[in-house]
């Protein structure tokens, strides 16, 4: 069967976001714009980002930003336009997304980069599909707005893990993006540990084992502000997958020293993909190959 481009794939998939982003959010946030939501941003060197981002937030959500070492102002920056700040001093990913949820306090988390790549905006739907049962875990499914969102190492990186997760998990996911909800208790409960750049899969794979629903839903991806610290640099990206590589290694073998699958999952309320991760992956790109991008 013929196939589209990947560049006329992206353009598609662009414009049907565009057509239905706005009426989504706007409906969503009429009814949703007031939820008990802590936002937690890793943060490395993005005090050009940070306004434009606290800006952007929904009304009535904390800004939690985790300041993980970075050197341009960012933490004042951030206290600057109302958000709480977190110093988390051990370098990595994971590290500051568990300092983050450490210092959270509302009944609902989200995650988001501080590079102003994505729109905070979107994260009401995704805790609308949460809060209403839908699902219990909301990934956001990135979808490029503007040239060069993704590296090309980093996009077949995320073709890879498609793959390799679907394996582990039965999930068909095309991006393990850093945009997602779900309930803090709920998270919590996971015990999460690692604190490199496999805690975004971590969670997924945690998720499953605990039966829970996870499903994707589109949302807009731009060019960042500033540089890239590891999404620009192929070093970056094969750490991150040596990361993810273990991980996906240790589920293999615990499941199979419990001699069976892990947890059946429940089933995620609404339209979810169902086509093979790779022939969709399309040029997404993954917090997972990314450590801390922000």
């Amino acid at each position: 069967m013929d196939r589209q481009p990947a560049d006329e794939t992206d353009r598609t998939d662009a414009a049907t976001h565009a057509e239905h982003a706005a009426t989504s959010r706007s409906g969503a946030r009429r009814r949703m714009d007031a939820m008990n939501v802590d936002v937690i941003l890793p943060c490395l060197d993005e005090a050009d980002a940070l306004p434009e981002v606290l800006g952007r937030l929904p009304r009535g959500y904390r800004a939690i930003v985790v300041d993980n070492g970075s050197t341009d102002g960012s933490a004042d920056v951030a206290r600057a336009h109302g958000a709480t700040v977190v110093t988390e001093p051990v370098k990595g990913f994971g590290s500051a997304c568990a300092a983050g949820v450490a210092a959270a306090t509302a009944e609902y988390v989200a995650f988001c980069d501080a590079d102003a790549s994505m729109d905070p905006a979107e994260l009401v739907p995704l805790v609308a599909r949460v809060a209403t049962g839908h699902t219990d875990l909301a990934l956001g499914r990135r979808v490029p707005t503007t040239p060069g969102a993704w590296a090309p190492h980093a996009r077949f990186a995320n073709r890879v893990l498609a793959v390799l997760m679907h394996r582990a998990t039965g999930y068909r996911l095309r991006d393990l993006g850093p945009m997602r909800v779900m309930r803090r208790e709920d998270l919590v409960g996971l015990d999460l540990r690692d604190r490199r750049s496999g805690y975004p899969l971590e969670m997924v794979l945690a998720a499953h084992a605990a039966g829970w629903r996870v499903d994707e839903s589109d949302i807009g991806y731009a060019q960042r502000i500033g540089d890239s610290k590891v999404t620009g640099t192929l070093r970056g990206t094969v750490n991150a997958v040596k990361d993810m590589s273990r991980l996906l290694r240790e589920y293999r073998l615990e499941a199979r020293r419990t001699m069976g699958a892990p947890a059946t999952v429940r089933q995620a309320a609404g339209p979810v993909e169902t086509a093979d991760p790779v022939e969709t992956a399309g040029p997404v790109g993954s917090a997972a190959t990314e450590g801390v991008r922000s």
